[in-house]
């Protein structure tokens, strides 16, 4: 045994004390009722259990708790109850010892917080559809019996996401696909906001890592001269708030990667046009005698007569507060060089919520009556989990409309003031205010003018629900609202009916195999499946049941007699030569078995037995893509931001492979670009020379709109991968004329 190998131990005890001092530590500089003695019982406790286990990356196991633990206290703000439980919380998972255990040596509570969490362990999603959808449900559960629970769990999620380099491809894409649909908006709606971010800049990073490096890469260039104008910029505001007599810090808010990315993505423009990269934020000690609210609008005052603000751009959240509890004042104003920069003005209290969320709301708000916007969002919850949807995808899209809904202020006739999610239609307002008035209502007046049940709502509106008992809600409504709570009460309306639609619907295809002679097994109920172009068999059922579907299909196409179905199990290739237009559709064997561990590598040979590109988002190499295993083994390739793909990621984790293209320059690819610019005689020859003489690319498509010396054209055209779409765009650019170049989506 070598020397290092000897001493192996000894450094990760020394390692693991380290670590666990620098926890106490954190403690100790918190207000918390100093309970040493009880987080010293339970980190020796887990030491001992998990002794001798590794993590992936190498490291003791217990290093894990520990790091909970210490996001718990230091970034959430959380006392011992807490910190015990975050370095209890993987113990009744991963060993012999039994919730009983930890109740009979840390009491009830710390045994209840463990219970919630190890129920809810190993991510929320499971392998199968059903076991997904119920483990979200007690995630929930747990979350509305002890909030502590789901506030451990993020930061359980955070230090997994900080240490998901050490994990594979396939496993990577689904943790950061599951952390951003749920994790983070959920952080988000607990207030966390600085944990939100960083959960969506990891998610991110993992996604799409080139994309992440070179925006990092940008950042750092552009850090010098973004430094000098925030100096300038704050120079005056910290002189003036100083003549005033405050006490502040004043800070420097840099964009995070993925709000960059987000943003020139949904508006189609380069990094050098994202201009509000940094904001200020105002943190002020609040004078004795003085209302908060009153004290930040004095400083709005003081700002605005330096700079000029931007008239529309100004968010009151001291007025009313965010449903997760979130104050502030944020205002625009217009600073030196031309450049709009946001300024945000928080009392020490409100920055306190800010940062730590719930645990900052929670203790402020003592002795406080009113019911707050979270309390009423948790009473949601609760709703919700009275009637869940069988479907995990749909429970868990119920869900999240509660967890990302803007919020905007409404009146009730009497003057009543009530907070709904922002494109809340009148039907969701009447399902707001009770179901039964929802379930007859017949349409609202909205500021004394009478208006539809599908109405979208403004902030400030005054609305009245008109009902009949006649009225019964009917099947459309689900396109009229938005809200959750809507949705849910209309889906379990609608329920009951589509039972008995499913079970007709079920008996109609079974009555149809049996002509063929053929069982309802997997392999023939998949084969209908793919035919209808359907993912989920229910969904199958009551299409049919609802005399949708043509039923006759079942044995004339799907299982005609085989003399006459050489070419049925394997379908068209989804690529073409470079002047042929593209084929998509199935290319997939029945029997073919992917290999999950390893990446799939998309060349054109594979793509006869293996694989499909998904139509939702049309990738093409160079794209950054996954694979999902579909019921029948088809890999379906998606790019990675697709929305569909991140339903997979977080719902069907396990059937998620990482995927590359070995192909590049053999197929071609129909996409389209998006040019803008300064309408001149002969431009459009100028575009079309680039593309066709510049490149040989076939164009199939060409639609010009101008609109007062401005055009927008659209150009259908084919390409081999991403390389060639960045080329053409730099080089159709560099015309004139030309404003903006885009790859877009139709």
């Amino acid at each position: 045994m070598s020397l290092n190998e000897e001493l192996k131990p000894q450094l990760e005890e020394d390692q693991i004390h380290q670590e666990f001092e620098a926890l106490l530590g954190e403690y100790r500089n918190t207000n918390h009722r100093q309970k040493i003695e009880l987080i010293t019982k339970a980190f020796n406790f887990a030491n001992a259990a998990h002794k001798g286990i590794k993590r992936r990356s190498g490291e003791p196991y217990i290093m894990h708790p520990l790091a909970v633990a210490r996001i718990v206290v230091r970034e959430i703000g959380l006392g011992s109850t807490s910190i015990c439980s975050a370095l209890l919380h993987d113990v009744v998972e991963d060993t012999d010892y039994t919730i009983e255990d930890i109740e009979n040596l840390f009491g009830p509570k710390i045994a209840q917080i463990v219970d919630g969490l190890t129920k809810i362990s190993g991510g929320v999603f499971a392998e199968k559809a059903s076991e997904q959808a119920e483990n979200f449900r007690k995630l929930l559960i747990t979350m509305s019996e002890d909030i502590r629970v789901i506030l451990i769990k993020i930061s359980d999620r955070l230090h997994n996401m900080r240490t998901l380099g050490s994990m594979p491809p396939a496993k990577q894409y689904k943790i950061a696909g599951e952390t951003q649909y749920i994790y983070a908006p959920l952080a988000h709606r607990l207030g966390l906001f600085r944990i939100k971010t960083e959960l969506e800049n990891l998610s991110f990073k993992y996604d799409h890592p080139d994309t992440y490096n070179n925006i990092e890469q940008k950042l750092m260039v552009d850090e010098v001269a973004r430094n000098k104008f925030y100096e300038d910029f704050s120079l005056p505001i910290d002189k003036k708030l100083t003549e005033m007599g405050y006490e502040f810090s004043l800070r420097a808010r840099l964009k995070s990667v993925y709000s960059i990315w987000r943003k020139m993505s949904t508006r189609n423009i380069p990094f050098e046009e994202v201009y509000d990269l940094l904001a200020l934020r105002i943190v002020f000690k609040p004078r004795e005698g003085m209302n908060e609210k009153d004290q930040c609008w004095m400083l709005y005052s003081a700002i605005t007569a330096l700079y000029k603000p931007h008239p529309e751009r100004i968010r009151d959240w001291v007025s009313t507060p965010k449903a997760n509890g979130y104050e502030a004042l944020h205002v625009t104003v217009m600073g030196p060089e031309g450049r709009w920069v946001e300024v945000q003005i928080r009392s020490e209290r409100m920055n306190d919520i800010a940062e730590k969320g719930l645990a900052a709301h929670w203790k402020y708000k003592m002795g406080e009556a009113e019911e707050s916007e979270l309390d009423k969002w948790l009473k949601t919850i609760k709703e919700l989990l009275e009637h869940p949807e069988p479907n995990a995808i749909d429970f868990m899209d119920t869900f999240k409309l509660n967890l990302f809904a803007s919020e905007i202020f409404v009146f009730t006739p009497k003057g009543e003031i009530k907070t709904i999610g922002q494109g809340a239609t009148a039907l969701d307002f009447a399902y707001m205010v009770h179901s039964d008035l929802g379930n007859h209502c017949i349409g609202a007046k909205v500021n004394h003018k009478l208006v539809p049940l599908s109405y979208k709502l403004n902030s400030g509106d005054q609305i009245e629900i008109l009902t009949s008992k006649k009225q019964t809600p009917q099947p459309e409504w689900l396109d009229y609202v938005t809200t959750a709570r809507a949705k849910s009460k209309l889906r379990t309306l609608f329920k009951k009916e589509e039972k008995v639609l499913i079970a007709e619907g079920q008996e109609k295809i079974e009555a149809q195999l049996s002509i063929s002679k053929l069982l309802p097994d997997n392999e023939n109920m998949v084969r209908i499946l793919n035919h209808y172009n359907i993912t989920q068999r229910n969904e199958l059922y009551l299409q049919a049941g609802k005399g949708v579907l043509n039923l006759e299909d079942i044995n004339k196409l799907i299982f005609k007699p085989k003399s006459q179905n050489v070419f049925t199990r394997y379908l068209k290739i989804p690529f073409v030569g470079s002047g042929d237009s593209p084929k998509h559709g199935p290319t997939v064997s029945v029997d073919s078995k992917i290999d999950r561990n390893k990446t799939f590598k998309l060349t054109e040979e594979n793509a006869i037995t293996g694989y499909k590109l998904a139509e939702c988002c049309h990738p093409i190499p160079g794209d950054d893509v996954l694979g999902y295993v579909d019921e029948s083994e088809a890999v379906v390739i998606h790019k990675r931001q697709c929305p569909v793909a991140a339903k997979l990621k977080s719902s069907y984790g396990e059937r998620i492979i990482s995927a590359d293209w070995a192909t590049h320059k053999v197929q071609s690819f129909e996409e389209v670009l998006e040019v803008k610019g300064i309408d001149k005689k002969g431009v459009l020859i100028e575009i079309l020379k680039v593309i066709s003489e510049g490149y040989g690319v076939n164009i199939s498509k060409i639609n010009i709109e101008t609109d007062a010396g401005i055009f927008m054209g659209r150009f259908h055209i084919y390409v081999h991968d991403v390389e060639d779409i960045q080329n053409l765009c730099k080089n159709i650019n560099k015309i004139k004329e030309i404003n903006s170049v885009q790859r877009i989506q139709e």
